[in-house]
């Protein structure tokens, strides 16, 4: 047994959506949350930007002695993870879009992932439709603005809905019946979305199948813990509006936030 933290970070509370799958089949891990909201969006950073941030990241989670990290962002795991991975030596566990999971789910073989613009370009998204959905039409949908607004903790906004309905509707006439959510910020829109695409429309995230892999990892490297304490949060940003969103979203209050600089 290992009773050291797991760290995990993203851009901003994203990160929140795969902490809560990762608690719920790992209840008795605690975590260090990582919020780099002083370079949010990740999904509008160059790839050079992101391995800076998330080296960073990595440096700081580990002077914290962390036992491994979840990269909880689609955008920082497709254009970092294997940098991050050949400079530190931890289980570094990353999240990208479930392409295989709505590959099998379509009836229709034409489904979409909804993603930031960053992932929906990247040469690695490319890479797992070809390996994980040959035959199946997958469409990339860039959320432009949402990652930013989903950052407020404010689900109400007109703006939201209006991205949505700009990104989604076009998706109603090519007959798709899956979405994979490519960017952790997006569960948090998931019956927004549902809404707009209609209940024959299957969505899923990232979140359950990340939880499973890191426990996969955490068990075969034999550093599962067995005593819950807490979790702490970090955010590059402002320590009031990280608060402010995290308690808007979870409805409930973290505590131990910190601002940081890295």
């Amino acid at each position: 047994m290992d009773n050291r933290p797991i760290g995990i970070f993203d851009s901003g509370v994203g990160a929140l959506t795969i902490l809560q799958e990762a608690k719920k089949l790992l209840p008795l891990e605690n975590f260090i949350v990582v919020a780099d909201q002083g370079h949010v969006p990740y999904g509008g950073k160059t790839q050079q930007q992101l391995q800076s941030y998330t080296d960073r990241i990595l440096a700081f989670l580990v002077h914290k002695d962390v036992k491994a990290v979840i990269i909880a962002c689609n955008t920082a795991t497709v254009y970092a993870i294997d940098f991050l991975r050949e400079k530190y030596k931890i289980p570094i566990i990353g999240t990208v879009p479930v392409v295989k999971t709505i590959a099998n789910l379509t009836k229709t073989k034409k489904t979409a992932v909804f993603s930031t613009p960053a992932t929906a370009k990247s040469p690695y998204l490319q890479k797992l439709i070809k390996k994980f959905a040959p035959g199946i039409t997958i469409y990339k949908i860039g959320g432009t603005g949402l990652e930013e607004l989903v950052e407020t903790g404010n689900l109400k906004s007109k703006e939201i809905d209006k991205i949505l309905h700009e990104s989604l509707e076009p998706l109603l006439k090519k007959n798709v019946d899956a979405i994979a959510l490519g960017c952790t910020h997006y569960p948090f829109l998931r019956d927004k979305i549902q809404k707009i695409v209609g209940k024959k429309v299957q969505i899923v995230d990232s979140g359950g199948a990340v939880a499973r892999r890191t426990k996969v990892i955490l068990t075969n490297n034999k550093i599962l813990g067995n005593k819950r304490t807490e979790d702490f949060y970090y955010t590059t940003g402002d320590k009031q509006k990280f608060a402010k969103a995290v308690k808007s979203l979870l409805k409930k209050d973290p505590g131990n936030i910190n601002a940081i600089v890295i």
